[in-house]
């Protein structure tokens, strides 16, 4: 006669549910990952399209203004773009080091 443990075991395998495939799951988020950023690409290149055609139109009018107002911002322009190197290159420990 079998063990009573053995005969539960065989009794609970019967309901147990199927055994995970780690490599397929694997597989369909690597498709959904994959699917998301050619979505997000795709939006994200309309989008650049769309603005480059938008400043292409408006450049005719835009540009005396720029020209007028770009001599007098250029010196902050310029600094602002170096504290933007900074905080690219530095990250998170240019901030740490005021706290």
């Amino acid at each position: 006669m079998p063990h009573p443990d053995d005969r539960l075991r065989a009794l609970f395998a019967a309901d147990a549910p199927p055994t995970r495939d780690h490599a397929f799951e694997a597989a369909v988020f690597e498709r959904l990952a994959r699917r998301a950023f050619l979505l997000d690409l795709a939006a994200l290149s309309a989008i650049s399209l769309a603005g480059a055609g938008l400043l292409w139109l408006l450049w005719p009018a835009i540009s005396p203004a720029l020209m007028a107002v770009g001599q007098g911002l250029a010196p902050a322009a310029l600094g602002l773009g170096v504290v933007a190197v900074l905080l690219t290159l530095g990250g998170a420990r240019i901030l740490e080091a005021g706290t």
